[in-house]
């Protein structure tokens, strides 16, 4: 049985939010945006090279209360959680193991679908639960996108393991949760590779599995080209799902502006087909199938248009996107 953990690493974000991992990097500009296409503002840009302050250590005090816990229920099942004392509360992250598991091994960069219980500290009460809905939450096993405490436990951990996980969520307030991993599956596309047609850009993927391209010569595609280059075994995508992604964008002359990869943290589209996404997704993601990697070469008409988007993206820019779709629900 593992002990408490302590954090090595500031947390990123906030894991108050009632989800395990932490606030995704969303990759929006200046103007507030939804649309995961649009690069960074400036301003976020030179936030996100600081260097994170800190994170507070857990006290004895915080450790004892996690300790204190008491979670009853077979695995599987949503558990029934009783606090040692209320108010329930630390001054840090903290988490401890209820159950090893004895599934596959999780590997840094595995996407796992987890089932979580989160518990007000104030007294108890259920703030939600993803048994209840039928949905786990799907995270990507990376400490650029979780807590340490969270990534000391599922780094090296297996399927099936059940774990505490206590966080401050306000002044004199925490918030705990119970969770377990269901499943994993790669944090990238896998499955069958495809041959590209002839005039599209090449892709290369690094070993972890994040994309680059070598232009070709000529004019671009008139009109959207959708261009499977793995195509992966499970369901395929349809309009109003929340699809989970992995993407890296350029200009037709091979110039990047922008990548979840750098940020290692997929984004969320929601409601795909009628997103707050350029055409060029809603449109080109729709059919394709889960675990799949997608080239898309977006014409102005179907991304930016003639007004283009911030200094990064020009009027009138055709667009290059490799999306790796790692789930949909």
């Amino acid at each position: 049985m593992r002990r408490p953990t302590t954090a090595r690493t500031a947390l990123r974000a906030a894991a108050a939010t009632l989800a395990l991992s932490l606030t995704l990097a969303a990759c929006s500009g200046g103007g507030g945006s939804d649309d995961p296409t649009t690069p960074a503002s400036e301003d976020t840009a030179a936030a996100s090279t600081d260097a994170p302050e800190e994170a507070p250590t857990p006290t004895a005090e915080d450790i004892a209360a996690l300790e204190a816990v008491t979670v009853d229920g077979a695995p599987g099942a949503q558990p029934t959680v009783t606090l040692g004392a209320t108010p329930f509360s630390v001054t840090a992250a903290v988490a401890r193991v209820l159950d090893e598991g004895t599934g596959e091994e999780i590997a840094d960069g595995d996407l796992v679908d987890l089932h979580s219980l989160w518990i007000k500290g104030l007294d108890g009460s259920q703030l939600s639960s993803t048994w209840e809905s039928s949905t786990p939450e799907q995270i990507v096993v990376s400490e650029a996108s979780l807590a340490p405490v969270l990534t000391d436990i599922l780094v090296g951990g297996k399927v099936g393991t059940r774990f505490v996980f206590a966080v401050p969520s306000g002044e004199d307030e925490s918030s705990l949760a119970v969770a377990e991993v269901v499943s994993k599956r790669p944090g990238r596309a896998d499955g069958t590779a495809v041959a590209p047609a002839d005039g599209l850009p090449t892709v290369t993927l690094a070993d972890n599995g994040a994309p680059s391209i070598e232009t070709v010569a000529g004019d671009p595609p008139a009109a959207l080209t959708v261009q499977p280059l793995i195509e992966g075994a499970g369901p395929a995508v349809t309009a109003g799902q929340t699809v989970l992604v992995h993407y890296t964008g350029w200009l037709w002359d091979g110039t990047q502006f922008d990548s979840s990869w750098e940020r290692s943290t997929p984004y969320p589209v929601e409601n795909i087909g009628q997103g707050q996404v350029i055409a060029g997704w809603n449109e080109g993601l729709v059919g394709q199938k889960v675990g799949s990697q997608v080239l898309l070469v977006v014409p102005p008409d179907k991304g930016y248009g003639a007004e283009g988007s911030g200094e990064t993206i020009p009027p009138d820019s055709t667009l290059v996107f490799v999306v790796d779709i790692l789930a949909a629900s």
